[in-house]
C-alpha cells in the first residue's frame, strides 16, 4: 500500500499508474484531487483499491488525516512517496517575488517534513518497518544558475532525508532520497519555454527533448517499487539516482 503526494499529474500521477497495474493499493493526493489511474485491478475509478484527496502539503493537520483516513481504509500504509513539490520560481534571485519563494519553500520543503513527520508518526503507532521516499533532483547538489529555490530546496530535501534515516533507524522506517533522472513532465515544459536569459542551462534540456533521453515514470516507479519491497534490492546509500532508462537499439 503506497501513498503518494503531488499525484494529479507529471511524475506522480505517472507512477500512481505503473504501481495500480502492479496490483499496489493507492493514496493519492494534490492541491487538486487526483483522478485514480485508468488502467484495469486496483486502479479502476470508483474501486475500493484508491483513497484519493485535495491536500497542502503544507498543512499538517490536513496530511495526518489523509494519513489517518487512508490507514483506516487499508490498515496500513507500506511506502509514502514525497512528490509535491515546485520548479518556479526560475531566474536571478534578486529578481524573485518573495511571495514565489515563500509558497516555493513552504511546498518543497515544509511538505516533506510535513509529509515525513505524518508518516513517521504512522509507523511509530503499529507493529512492523515502512520505507519512506522522498522525490529529490540532482539539484541538491549541481548549482544552476536561475534555480536558486529549486537547488537549495532540493539541497534540504536531501539533507532532511539522511537527517530522518538516522532518527528512524531503530523504529523499522526506511527513509531514502530518490532522484528520478529527467522525466518529461510540466516541469520540463516549463524549462523549455524559459529564455536562457534567465535560465542558462535550458538548451540542455532541450536537447533532451530532440532525443527523447528521458527516464520513464513506469521506469522510475519500477525501481522504487524494487526498493521498497524487494529484499535483494535494499540499498545502503540515503540518497540515491535512479539509473538513465535504456534506449531501444
Amino acid at each position: 500500500m503506497a501513498v503518494i503526494t503531488g499525484a494529479s499529474r507529471g511524475l506522480g500521477a505517472g507512477v500512481a499508474r505503473r504501481f495500480a497495474e502492479r496490483g499496489v493499493r493507492l493514496g493519492l493526493c494534490a492541491r487538486h484531487e487526483p483522478a485514480p489511474p485508468a488502467v484495469g485491478g486496483a486502479g479502476d475509478a470508483g474501486d475500493s483499491g484508491v483513497v484519493s484527496a485535495a491536500v497542502d502539503v503544507t498543512d499538517a493537520a490536513a496530511l495526518d488525516r489523509f494519513c489517518a483516513a487512508v490507514a483506516d481504509r487499508f490498515g496500513r500504509i507500506d511506502l509514502w512517496i514525497n512528490n509535491a513539490g515546485l520548479l518556479a520560481p526560475i531566474g536571478a534571485l534578486r529578481d524573485a517575488d518573495p511571495a514565489a519563494l515563500d509558497t516555493h519553500v513552504r511546498t518543497n520543503v515544509l511538505g516533506v517534513l510535513l509529509g515525513s513527520r505524518a508518516f513517521a508518526r504512522h509507523v511509530h503507532g503499529r507493529e512492523g518497518g515502512g520505507v519512506l521516499v522522498n522525490v529529490t533532483s540532482g539539484a541538491a547538489t549541481n548549482p544552476y544558475a536561475g534555480w536558486s529555490a529549486y537547488c537549495g530546496s532540493k539541497a534540504a530535501v536531501d539533507q532532511i532525508t539522511r537527517v530522518v534515516a538516522a532518527e528512524e533507524a531503530d523504529g523499522g522506517l526506511r527513509v531514502h532520497a530518490v532522484s528520478p533522472g529527467v522525466v518529461d513532465t510540466d516541469m520540463q515544459t516549463l524549462i523549455r519555454g524559459t529564455s536562457l536569459d534567465a535560465f542558462p542551462a535550458g538548451d540542455r534540456f532541450r536537447r533532451l527533448a530532440e532525443t527523447g533521453d528521458f527516464n520513464s515514470p513506469s521506469w522510475v516507479a519500477d525501481h522504487i517499487l524494487a526498493l521498497a519491497f524487494d529484499p535483494a534490492d535494499e540499498r545502503p546509500d540515503t540518497v540515491w539516482r535512479i539509473p538513465d532508462e535504456p534506449r531501444p537499439g
